[in-house]
């Protein structure tokens, strides 16, 4: 086989890698513009039947994607395959106990800490991986390293002091790394879109379990919390996990933890475009390292040219 033939052929895999991070980077967008939604969302309900509002509702979008493949969606074909429902099962009792930590945690921290202790996953997936025996790059610790650097001065302001809810923080920011491990290894073999939908519906209603055991649900509170539920259950659970499922079926795990390491890098950004808030000196260096972590996990040496 020529040079030539070998470079047409990997524009391919270099356009597929190209459109699997970019669906990342979207996914990270959507979920760095929903924690101010989750915080304002529990001014009239509680944090679980908030969380249990948004997973139905996303449920409920992503539902008819069980058997309908069209549209933009043509290019996911149906994968039917034995266990789905024991793999969904799975997948959503780790995201109920991750988003709740979350949810919970909010009330008893700020946006920013929860965002910076959140965005631990991003260390925590590589140091998993090592435990189960993967082998991690140099250049994967490396991008981790910067990122974590970027999102604690992005984040955490110079005296930030550790609140009851970051210890909640701390243990989503575990499951999280949890599912995206998770996430990786299941969309491989099973029917991603269909894993979605069975994910958000378990998380959901063991949430309205919780929630009606624990809180006082009553439509007029779910009815001033519309525009929250809709916002973290149309766009971060309807699009964003759906999204983060179909692109990890060709994503290395440590790779994708450092793209949704940007998550706190879009929510600084939503928060000063739509509330005046400013970044300063420190968060927009905290920005510049978070970019830079990403550049260097997407980048790939030349290979050798053939003589």
């Amino acid at each position: 086989m020529t040079v030539s033939s070998l470079s047409t052929a990997a524009l391919p895999a270099t356009r597929s890698a190209l459109r699997t991070d970019l669906l990342m980077l979207l996914t990270a967008a959507i979920w760095g513009s929903t924690f101010v939604a989750q915080q304002m969302g529990m001014e009239t309900v509680g944090p679980f039947t908030y969380t249990a509002a948004r997973m139905l509702l996303g449920a409920a979008l992503v539902g008819p994607l069980w058997w309908w493949r069209g549209g933009p969606f043509a290019s996911v074909p149906l994968h039917p395959s034995t266990g789905v429902l024991g793999a969904g099962a799975l997948l959503g009792a780790v995201l109920f106990v991750a988003i709740n930590l979350q949810q919970v945690g909010l009330l008893g921290t700020s946006v920013s800490n929860a965002g910076f202790i959140t965005g631990l996953y991003v260390v925590l997936v590589p140091v998993l991986m090592r435990l189960g025996g993967a082998t991690v790059s140099r250049q994967a610790w490396t991008a981790v390293t910067i990122a974590t650097a970027g999102m604690y001065l992005l984040s955490v302001k110079a005296d930030a002091t550790i609140a009851a809810g970051d210890w909640l923080q701390l243990g989503g920011a575990l499951m999280w790394a949890v599912h995206m491990l998770l996430v990786g290894h299941l969309a491989r073999r099973h029917d991603p879109l269909r894993l979605s939908v069975l994910q958000y519906l378990v998380a959901g209603v063991l949430s309205l379990a919780v929630a009606l055991g624990r809180e006082t649900i009553t439509v007029d509170g779910l009815l001033h919390a519309w525009g929250a539920i809709a916002w973290g259950g149309a766009l971060s659970i309807g699009i964003a996990y759906t999204l983060q499922v179909i692109a990890q079926r060709d994503a290395v795990a440590s790779h994708a933890a450092v793209i949704y390491s940007s998550e706190g890098l879009f929510s600084a950004l939503g928060g000063w475009v739509m509330l005046n808030e400013q970044l300063g000196l420190r968060g927009w260096l905290g920005a510049l390292l978070i970019c830079a972590a990403m550049v260097l996990a997407q980048w790939q040496p030349e290979p050798a040219k053939a003589e």
